[in-house]
């Protein structure tokens, strides 16, 4: 009873996680107003009862893409090395290059997914906009503390603002996303990541910058 139990619930929980993943690829390629029930269950071979039984709603679905695939991406990928680094200049440069070598046809063409739904969904919608923002909090604060730490540490000049400065480099990061995808121009994203990256290294204390 336990084991059929478990392969149950188990089935269940990959008929839920086929059903968000295709979601959100929906989502990222047509943005979420114009995403597809029929086409995710098409992706999925899931039915529709199987869906809703999962999901009340497509709005319902959505919120489950952004907490789900979406946080835990930013998570994984960007906040989790900023608490282990041993320099957050470092480690950010490194993770620029690695999701343009891991990504960088596909953000080009689409964007960043957490940008194309802020920037469709938050005029319209608080729950989308909650949700997304929180995201961005939780991004902006593991970059503050980082540089705060890396600040005691005599990595990280003392005169700037963690706070400040986590905004900055941010939009800065987002808005070299949403321009390279606007020319649909790698050059235009190499171009202004290099500006990100030459900004970043002015951050570090002198003795940094001449080693």
């Amino acid at each position: 009873m336990f084991h059929r139990s478990g392969g149950a619930d188990s089935n269940l929980e990959q008929t839920r996680q086929r059903l968000l993943e295709a979601a959100f690829n929906e989502i990222y390629k047509y943005g979420f107003q114009a995403a597809s029930l029929s086409r995710i269950l098409r992706h999925t071979g899931v039915t529709k009862g199987a869906l809703y039984h999962h999901f009340s709603s497509k709005t319902e679905l959505g919120y489950a893409v952004v907490e789900e695939i979406i946080a835990t991406s930013i998570e994984e990928f960007w906040v989790k090395p900023l608490h282990q680094s041993g320099n957050p200049i470092d480690t950010f440069i490194e993770q620029m290059y690695k999701v343009v070598e891991e990504t960088g046809e596909e953000m080009l063409r689409l964007g960043c997914p957490l940008n194309n739904l802020a920037q469709e969904m938050s005029p319209i919608d608080d729950g989308f906009r909650e949700r997304l923002e929180q995201i961005y909090i939780s991004w902006r604060e593991a970059i503050a503390t980082a540089l705060t730490v890396a600040q005691e540490r005599g990595q990280v000049r003392r005169d700037i603002d963690p706070g400040q400065t986590s905004i900055f480099v941010l939009a800065a990061l987002e808005g070299c996303v949403g321009s390279a995808k606007a020319a649909q121009s790698m050059d235009m994203l190499y171009a202004c990541g290099n500006g990100l990256i030459h900004y970043l290294n002015g951050l570090r204390v002198e003795q940094e910058n001449r080693s």
